[in-house]
């Protein structure tokens, strides 16, 4: 790194981070206004909502094959002055982003009823839970091409933007959902299909808003043959860092379906216990999600533009809010944690578990602040396969062995396997937080760098 390289100028993180903590925050109201609403039906429901949201989650994960490298390809590009470069992976991953979501789609629509039983859906959640996967199908295939097109969005910096997309689309699916479930006038009450057909039409408007922006903002207008080609040269820069965040996300989901369904096992009111905790987690941990999020992107741009010392300070000083931050959240979630479980159920026995799991998120959160921040920047700075080879063994062993030989096998229910989250989560948080610390990455990033050089000298 020459001495005379002028440092590029990045935004403050906290004008990133606030757009992507209100987005992530109206996330995860719209994740619990429909948890709150499905538990209105029945507790039954609850659950059923729950899981199959789960089965939903971890398919959407098959998107992060190309989610995870898109973002800091782009940054990358446009912090080495690539903007062409930049559009041309933009168009590419929408093509993927076709396929990808048609076959999750198909995968949910013709699979529900073996991939509820494979998590032992109690029998009186399994008859709603089936149809609402099914109906959640179609709304997958807009997911995918929003999810893209929002982190290309993300990467030019239009935060922003992203958050008046996410904006629009919940309030569409709220104002669909309510008469869809519940039956307006001449409208029949749908239940859960009825919040699925509301999605569906919601990512639809979301898509055509990013699809405006794109042209009005970041000047990128789509040919027909965009929507299903898959250029090689640009996906395969995205797939460099794709498949092995998206391998690590798999790997987690797949060891965290493993607890879903141990506390499956443990019966219906476990199961909806686990929901309505897990959506309350959500709001504990937005704020280190987007830290996380606003580090990859201004990372990235570091990374493009060869300042890697300004890269270590970032991550250093973003970690540190990010845990102080985290652990009082975490804290006040607990202490008002009987109240805030008041939203979904008045079962007694709910409201207690429940409140004990909240108390243990106290100790499992900031490990789960290192490796959200530590992991995100580590793949923004080229060094993505560490995280999932290094993290392989914890998930298998700790998260999802330890959720059943602590909640089943020795009898510690609920909170024996939440406390094998939190194992989970610090192992292997330090294990990232020492690569990062010990400048592994640092080669990475500098391969990274390299590889961009040919792009600069010709658009140079």
């Amino acid at each position: 790194m020459s001495a005379s390289r002028t440092p590029i100028r990045t935004p403050p993180m906290f004008n990133l981070a606030w757009p992507l903590l209100v987005e992530l925050g109206l996330a995860i109201v719209a994740s619990v206004v429909g948890t709150a609403l499905a538990s209105r039906i029945s507790d039954a429901a609850g659950g059923a909502f729950a899981i199959a949201s789960q089965v939903s989650a971890a398919l959407f994960i098959l998107f992060r094959i190309i989610g995870a490298g898109v973002s800091v390809v782009v940054t990358q590009s446009l912090g080495g002055g690539q903007r062409a470069a930049a559009n041309k992976v933009a168009c590419a991953v929408v093509g993927a982003s076709t396929w990808l979501g048609a076959v999750t789609g198909l995968i949910a629509m013709a699979g529900a009823t073996p991939l509820l039983h494979l998590l032992n859906t109690p029998a009186e959640v399994f008859p709603l839970a089936a149809p609402f996967l099914v109906a959640l199908g179609p709304a997958m295939l807009f997911d995918a091409w929003n999810a893209s097109m929002a982190g290309v969005m993300r990467a030019h910096l239009r935060t922003r933007d992203t958050l008046v997309v996410l904006i629009i689309m919940h309030v569409t699916h709220l104002l669909l959902a309510l008469p869809l479930m519940y039956g307006w006038g001449p409208l029949p009450a749908l239940g859960l299909p009825g919040f699925a057909i509301a999605l569906t039409v919601s990512r639809m408007v979301g898509l055509a808003l990013h699809l405006l922006m794109w042209r009005e903002h970041l000047h990128i207008t789509l040919a027909r043959d965009d929507w299903w080609r898959l250029p090689r040269r640009e996906l395969a820069a995205v797939l460099h860092i794709g498949l092995p965040g998206a391998a690590e996300n798999i790997a987690w989901r797949l060891a965290f379906m493993v607890s879903v369904a141990t506390a499956a096992e443990l019966g219906a009111r476990a199961l909806a216990t686990q929901a309505y905790v897990l959506q309350l987690m959500g709001g504990v941990m937005m704020f280190s999600i987007a830290t996380g999020l606003a580090v990859e992107i201004v990372v990235g741009y570091l990374i493009g533009a060869g300042e890697l010392r300004e890269a270590h300070r970032v991550v250093r000083r973003s970690l540190a809010r990010g845990l102080v931050v985290c652990v009082l959240i975490a804290a006040a979630a607990a202490l008002s944690g009987r109240w805030l479980l008041g939203w979904f159920t008045q079962d007694e026995e709910i409201l207690a578990a429940g409140a004990t799991l909240l108390w243990i998120t106290v100790v499992l959160e900031p490990g789960r602040t290192f490796n959200l921040v530590v992991i995100n920047a580590l793949r923004a700075a080229g060094d993505a396969r560490f995280p999932v080879m290094a993290g392989a063994f914890s998930m298998l062993f700790v998260l999802a062995g330890g959720s059943w030989l602590l909640g089943v096998v020795l009898g510690w229910g609920l909170p024996g396997v939440w406390i094998a989250y939190a194992a989970d989560e610090w192992i292997r948080g330090l294990i990232m937080w020492r690569r990062w610390q010990t400048h592994a990455w640092v080669p990475h990033a500098r391969s990274s760098r390299k590889r961009l050089r040919p792009a600069i000298v010709v658009e140079g």
